[in-house]
């Protein structure tokens, strides 16, 4: 079964060469060329990757991101932005989206960026968890890691993809700290070099989201001059 990628891009020798390679690697191609149709699209079907253009008519890429990931908080994002927009790449990391590509950029870097994102999908992420361990849990917070789904005191925690690696990686590896940029390689995949402060952004996320006191995290552990770490079990005993 071919794998359903939606490009959103109002350039149209753009779209026409990535339909052309991404055919080429057995991915079928549907397109938009404006931002309201591309997040109707977005919302309306199953894909396994939006590649989006920051500058769209109608509605931009940025608030597309956003949107989708209020309603699919799973969906993989990549977003096309100018060479010159370093505030938009920032912004869209931290609005949800998995990874970047500055214009203009080479099909054989995009096409490896594609498949790289397409392999880390419903994957366990490098350094994460043994296979065999489906589910952990650290006081009154629970993790699935199959159904990737997060339990606080019994209740469901709605977290985006990232939020969810993040929180997978330091669950599996109680105690170990991780700098920014070791994250950003693990969960990002990618080198993001001057990018750390989008980790800052989603751990203080996840904080909001976790921590019963964010001022004073139980969790999700700030290790002085290195970067970050997770609980111990010994903590909750």
């Amino acid at each position: 079964m071919e794998k359903k990628i939606l490009i959103i891009e109002d350039d149209p020798d753009i779209a026409d060469l990535l339909e052309l390679h991404l055919k080429d690697l057995e991915l079928n191609l549907d397109r938009a060329e404006d931002g309201e149709l591309g997040l109707t699209k977005a919302l309306d079907n199953d894909y396994e990757l939006v590649i989006l253009d920051v500058m769209l008519p109608k509605l931009n890429g940025l608030d597309v991101c956003k949107k989708i990931r209020e309603d699919k908080k799973s969906l993989p994002i990549l977003m096309l932005t100018a060479k010159s927009d370093e505030f938009d790449k920032v912004l869209g990391l931290e609005l949800g989206a998995d990874d970047y590509l500055s214009k203009p950029f080479s099909i054989r870097e995009l096409m490896a960026r594609i498949k790289a994102i397409i392999r880390r999908v419903n994957a366990v992420i490098e350094d994460q968890v043994s296979s065999d361990i489906t589910e952990i849990s650290f006081g009154w917070l629970n993790i699935n890691m199959e159904k990737r789904r997060v339990l606080l005191d019994g209740e469901n925690i709605e977290l985006t993809a990232k939020e969810f690696d993040l929180l997978a990686l330091f669950a599996a590896n109680p105690g170990k700290a991780y700098t920014r940029e070791n994250l950003l390689n693990i969960v990002w995949g990618y080198q993001f070099t001057g990018y750390e402060h989008t980790v800052n952004s989603h751990i203080n996320r996840l904080r909001s989201k976790i921590e019963k006191d964010p001022a004073q995290p139980k969790f999700i552990k700030t290790v002085w001059g290195v970067g970050y770490k997770f609980a111990e079990h010994e903590d909750f005993e």
